[in-house]
């Protein structure tokens, strides 16, 4: 991008998104789980719906690549970055209830919105709570765990066009299915979801969540940058089981690494590039592949650019 056009597009962005909210050249490893990524041309961080729909409607209008992130955490960015508009949801954040009703802005964890169902005494959010990712990246992928799936309890969602137009989509609309939706085939921009749960009790659903939770502390590496786990559960099996019995934990290469306390990630342990985690994760299917005839698919979301010499 020439100094002469980005300075034409912050003139324009300046007119409706304040100019705190916009960053130039930005590394995406300082939002991503995996602390991995390139630079942002544009980064945008909005603070309002109204800002949001300008942002979007700028982009489109003035055909530029838009590229929306959350708090990066089912997501590897390429080391040669992304080109265009990065929109950023981290201060859309809110989180509201109105009877068995919880609304949840994209940028929201969905971990803190299962705490603020249980604040509530509501129930159906459980599943939730060692989900690592925000409300429009669970829908997005109908995240899911431990038995429990966004489709179980997803009432309806806002969204906006590429074009910048508001829409409410029905539960119906929605097409969940397996870490699948109707936002990725249409391209649009979650807003906000609107979930409804039922009354519980609450003794029940914090012993549920701790339980949850200790399970997770306890299986996962935690203690590392990842980006959760990479593969989808294959028919029959578990992603992690076929790559353990390949022989993979502990495979490296640069700083990426299969960890060693649950086969189905890979962790970022020494200064690993995208490059590098990439590399591993066509190794993994390689292997899996070759021994198991098996092809494991990408549960993570792969964007961004090659980094050209």
């Amino acid at each position: 991008m020439t100094e002469q056009l980005l300075e034409q597009l912050l003139a324009g962005l300046y007119e409706g998104i304040a100019k705190e909210a916009v960053l130039i050249n930005e590394p995406l490893k300082n939002h991503t789980y995996t602390k991995m990524g390139g630079l942002a041309d544009l980064f945008l961080i909005p603070s309002t719906y109204e800002e949001t729909a300008f942002a979007v409607r700028y982009a489109y209008e003035h055909e530029l690549p838009l590229t929306m992130l959350g708090n990066g955490s089912n997501l590897v960015v390429r080391d040669g970055g992304i080109r265009g508009i990065v929109l950023s949801f981290e201060k859309l954040t809110d989180i509201s209830v109105e009877g068995h009703e919880l609304v949840a802005q994209s940028g929201a964890a969905i971990i803190q919105a299962s705490r603020v169902a249980y604040d509530h005494a509501l129930s159906g959010l459980e599943f939730a709570c060692g989900i690592p990712g925000t409300i429009g990246g669970a829908l997005i992928m109908n995240a899911g765990a431990y038995g429990g799936e966004v489709k179980d309890c997803l009432h309806s969602a806002t969204v906006l066009t590429r074009k910048g137009e508001l829409l409410n989509i029905s539960h119906e609309e929605l097409e969940l299915g397996y870490r699948s939706s109707c936002f990725s085939k249409k391209e649009y921009i979650i807003l906000e979801g609107r979930f409804l749960l039922t009354e519980g009790d609450p003794a029940l659903i914090k012993e549920m969540m701790d339980d949850l939770t200790h399970k997770r502390e306890t299986k996962q590496p935690l203690e590392y940058p990842s980006c959760g786990s990479v593969f989808k559960r294959p028919e029959g099996y578990f992603a992690g089981k076929l790559i353990q019995d390949s022989g993979l934990q502990g495979a490296r290469i640069g700083g990426a690494e299969v960890s060693q306390k649950h086969a189905g990630f890979i962790v970022n342990i020494k200064d690993a590039t995208a490059t590098d985690y990439i590399s591993l994760i066509r190794h993994v299917q390689e292997t899996v592949q070759e021994k198991f005839g098996i092809l494991l698919e990408p549960e993570v979301k792969i964007i961004g650019e090659e980094l050209h010499s």
